[in-house]
This record gives C-alpha cells, structure tokens and sequence, in this order.
C-alpha cells in the first residue's frame, strides 16, 4: 500500500518513515506555499535516507490566513494548527492509500484529534497513522539517537522544509524581523543529514 507522510526532514518525521516502512510504500511528501525554496532541504534529506520524495502545493490563501491568526494571536499555534490540517487534506487527495505524519504525543501543535483523523479517512478513503503518538519525548530522542544523524539549533539557523519557514517568511516580507520574533519564540529544530 502506498503511504505520504508529511515531511518536513526532521528527525520525527523521519523516525515515522522508519517505523512505518515495514508496512507501506512510503513516499516523503513536503508540502509547501511557494514563498521560498526551502522544500529542497526535505527532498535532499529524503534521498539521504533511502525514501522517495513528492512535493505538494498549498493554496496560499491559507499561509495567508495563518499569518493573520498568528499575528492577532501573538504566537503561532493556532496557524500552524490551521496549515497542518490544510497538508493532511492535500496529501490525502494526492493518491495514495494511506497518510501519516510525525505527530508525537507530547505535541501542542500540530496535533490531529480522533474525530478530525475520522473525518479525514471517511471524505478521502484513506487511512490516517501518526506512529509516533504514543511516544514522549525521551523515548524519540533515544530512538532518534539510535538511528539517524541529526543536526540541531535555532530554528532560524536550520535549513528545514517545514511550515514554520514559510510562515515567518511572509510575516517578514509584511512585518518585519521583529514581528517575526514577537509571534514566534525560540526553539530548537533540528534536521536529518543520514542514517546511523
């Protein structure tokens, strides 16, 4: 059976095609707005690790829609939340049998409820996984260090392909690097560079 994962070449999604590739085909999916090129980090980490790599447009008026929430918000949850639910929906219409993300348990966002997981497998006729939901933190981290080589720093400094790179793109291209800094705060990301 064919699987997307959503793909940002992080070390969750990562370890999610790891776990779930006993089981599917599973094919990289980054999903992306147009704003920058960013995406490229993910298909570069893809073909790093062994796996097979799909793009997917996004519509942009729902980057849009998210900059204005984060920006009345004054953090970035609820628009990240927003987007990941908009990239779940467009790598269920892209064909495949099955979609997945690297979602874990201790996520505040993005995260995906029993009822939205329902919704999504019953519109598309597919099968919805997040294999890394019941796992915390440390269990990841000790997995992660078992098997992949990861660089890690500030957000602003790793060459990822995930949402959040778009996302402080536009408010930077509107706002400015300050607002960038006010609605997002610092954190560590980290990105896939092989397998141990």
């Amino acid at each position: 059976m064919d699987l997307g994962l959503l793909y940002s070449g992080g070390k969750d999604s990562t370890l999610a095609a790891l776990v779930l590739e006993r089981f599917y085909d599973v094919t990289l999916v980054t999903a992306q707005f147009g704003v920058t090129d960013d995406w490229e980090h993910a298909r570069e980490t893809a073909a790093d690790v062994g796996f097979a790599f799909e793009r997917v447009d996004l519509d942009r008026d729902v980057a849009e829609a998210a900059v204005e929430r984060m920006l009345d918000d004054g953090y970035p949850r609820n628009g990240i939340q927003h987007v990941h639910e908009h990239a779940l929906e467009a790598v269920a219409e892209a064909g495949f049998d099955a979609v997945a993300d690297g979602t874990r348990r201790d996520d505040r966002v993005p995260t995906v409820s029993r009822a939205q997981a329902q919704s999504l497998e019953d519109r598309h006729d597919v099968d919805y996984l997040s294999p890394l939901t019941g796992f915390g933190r440390g269990a990841i981290d000790r997995l992660v260090e078992e098997t992949l080589h990861v660089e890690s720093g500030p957000s602003e400094e790793i060459p990822k392909a995930d949402y959040e790179t778009e996302l402080r793109a536009l408010i930077r291209e509107e706002h400015g690097d300050e607002q960038v800094r006010a609605v997002f705060p610092d954190h560590t990301q980290t990105r896939v560079t092989g397998l141990q």
